[in-house]
């Protein structure tokens, strides 16, 4: 399995950072995948809304098509100039996301990175969340919120706030490498999931 994050200038650490650690310990204790952090352009280095500079390993739509790509936000409730407001004012990423997920790409979001999947027009009438200031915005695109820490709908998969990048990536492996696998990542990470995963 092949996991992508996508990132672009301004988006937030955590939200990378965090599902990215979870998804590298699970590979390490024997899970089938190998997740990547990619671009939308040939842009190698990223600065983060916080300013962490990161590296990319590969360019979005290079390569085979990921099984999965999250895609964290960063920048969305306080109108940053760059972030998740500004790449979806744009246009090019949430393009991207419409044409990966019409390809068979399970698209899973962290925070305000549900804001880019709206904007790829892929939440109207479907089950999600975001990260709590930019809920009521999401439900203005047609998403139907539900109030659960993950929300998972089979090829759209969402996160609320922004330490809910944890709890996407654990139950991103509990759903495709099993429950104890998933615990047993918990433990090496001294964290213990919180709220609720909704799924069907």
């Amino acid at each position: 399995m092949l996991i992508q994050i996508v990132l672009f200038q301004g988006f937030d650490e955590l939200d990378v950072i965090a599902p990215f650690e979870v998804l590298k310990n699970a590979a390490a204790a024997g899970a089938n995948l190998q997740v990547e952090l990619v671009t939308l352009d040939d842009t190698q280095e990223i600065t983060a809304a916080h300013g962490l500079q990161v590296q990319a390993e590969g360019h979005l739509g290079n390569g085979p098509r990921p099984d999965i790509l999250i895609v964290p936000g960063g920048g969305w409730n306080n109108h940053a100039p760059q972030g998740a407001r500004a790449e979806a004012q744009r246009g090019e990423l949430p393009s991207a996301i419409a044409r990966l997920h019409k390809e068979g790409t399970i698209i899973a979001s962290v925070c305000t990175g549900g804001m880019l999947v709206a904007a790829a027009g892929l939440n109207v009438h479907r089950p999600a969340i975001t990260h709590s200031g930019a809920v009521e915005e999401l439900r203005a695109t047609g998403a139907t919120i539900i109030n659960a820490r993950v929300v998972d709908d089979g090829d759209l998969i969402s996160a609320g706030g922004v330490t809910s990048g944890l709890d996407l990536a654990l139950w991103l492996v509990e759903r495709f490498f099993g429950a104890a696998l998933a615990l047993k990542i918990e433990r090496q990470l001294e964290y213990e999931r919180r709220g609720t995963v909704w799924h069907r």
